[in-house]
């Protein structure tokens, strides 16, 4: 394993896929909502939309259904099966409780990056005991242009007072490598649901298999020397 190319200031991490697995929730609870609803949404079409905020994900499930379709109906009943999962089938991905011990220890800042609202990242938080970990959240409304623009990542790099250049960004999606690699962050992929297309590979600094093999490379990265 080689090191980043610098030692890093920082780690932004993506929260859905990356450090909750909800994107499969996600994806059960909206293809389930959809057929409820007297649509078919593909896994591929559903896929697509992974990382995108809200707005885009309108205009996608718009041209899927009809322009006409009920999308606030739709959407209150995929939100309300989530949120049934979620309640019992929420967990952490493999090696975050780790990563973020390790981070506490060097002195390294974190920051959640997300296109969810707040409130979800809250309630994911206090549902796995890791409120207090983070040293700030960029959510859903705190920025104009959701990923896959460079804004999230670059206000992010903003509230932690740091050169985003110093800062690993972790995601799981393309949208959210093409948004924390445009904004200049070195980028770790740990595909979830969608494994990586040539472009997206040209954008990340590596992909890893989990949050075990990031923290890995970290400490190689703040050692300056090869695993």
């Amino acid at each position: 394993m080689q090191p980043l190319p610098r030692a890093p200031k920082a780690v932004l991490f993506d929260m859905d896929g990356l450090m909750f697995d909800t994107e499969a929730l996600y994806r059960d609870a909206t293809i389930t909502a959809a057929r409820n609803a007297g649509f078919e949404l593909p896994l591929s079409a559903y896929l697509e939309t992974i990382g995108l905020p809200a707005s885009s994900v309108r205009e996608r499930l718009l041209a899927q259904f009809g322009k006409d379709a009920p999308l606030e109906y739709f959407w209150r009943q995929a939100s309300e099966l989530f949120t049934q999962m979620v309640q019992t089938d929420l967990r952490t991905k493999a090696g975050l409780p780790e990563i973020l011990s390790f981070l506490e220890a060097e002195r390294i800042p974190s920051a959640i990056v997300t296109s969810s609202s707040r409130t979800a990242v809250e309630a994911h938080l206090s549902a796995t005991g890791l409120q207090g970990r983070f040293q700030a959240i960029i959510a859903h409304g705190d920025y104009m242009d959701g990923k896959p623009h460079p804004a999230p990542y670059l206000l992010a790099a903003e509230r932690l007072n740091l050169p985003i250049p110093e800062c690993v960004a972790l995601e799981d999606s393309r949208n959210g490598v093409l948004s924390a690699s445009s904004a200049g962050a070195m980028t770790v992929m740990v595909p979830d649901l969608v494994q990586p297309a040539p472009d997206v590979l040209g954008r990340c600094a590596c992909v890893l298999a989990d949050l075990h093999a990031v923290r890995d490379l970290i400490a190689i990265s703040l050692s300056g020397l090869p695993g």
